[in-house]
């Protein structure tokens, strides 16, 4: 899918703002003693979004991990038997189970509005959450898309 390419361009720069505010992070407290406690769960946020936005670029890019004992000697078709079959038996039922399961817990801290327990701290922890069923939509999105491509490739 173009839209999760065009995605992970976006969250891929999460990584460097990781990095920055990580550096600012240790400045602030060993040269300045001083505390960030916003800044500090920014990484957090960041750390989260970045791993969550990015299963479904790793699984467009065939790079998610695998035991990779047998499938690398395998021909092409062979491969595209593997990779259909683990699809449709574990990734869609996991990413259905994800988004199942996540939506009353995301859900639940939408209604609270729940923020951090930090005091100081970011109050959106129920934006974070939300990206949990996010990334099982774009999950299942992306399955698909692997599949159809599968297919087309035994149609040619």
């Amino acid at each position: 899918m173009v839209f999760i390419a065009q995605l992970s361009r976006v969250v891929r720069w999460l990584a460097l703002a990781m990095v920055l505010a990580t550096i600012s992070i240790v400045v602030l407290r060993y040269v300045f003693s001083a505390g960030a406690i916003p800044l500090q769960e920014s990484v957090t946020y960041m750390h989260g979004i970045l791993f969550l936005l990015g299963i479904p670029y790793g699984i467009q890019k065939n790079t998610h991990v695998r035991v990779d004992l047998i499938y690398s000697r395998l021909n092409k078709k062979q491969q595209d038997n593997i990779d259909l079959l683990g699809h449709l038996i574990f990734l869609i039922p996991i990413a259905g189970f994800i988004l199942y399961t996540s939506v009353p817990y995301v859900l639940a801290s939408w209604r609270v509005l729940e923020g951090s327990a930090e005091v100081g701290g970011i109050p959106a922890v129920f934006l974070l959450k939300t990206f949990i069923p996010i990334m099982a939509v774009l999950m299942l999105a992306q399955a698909i898309a692997e599949i159809g491509k599968i297919i087309s490739r035994r149609k040619s």
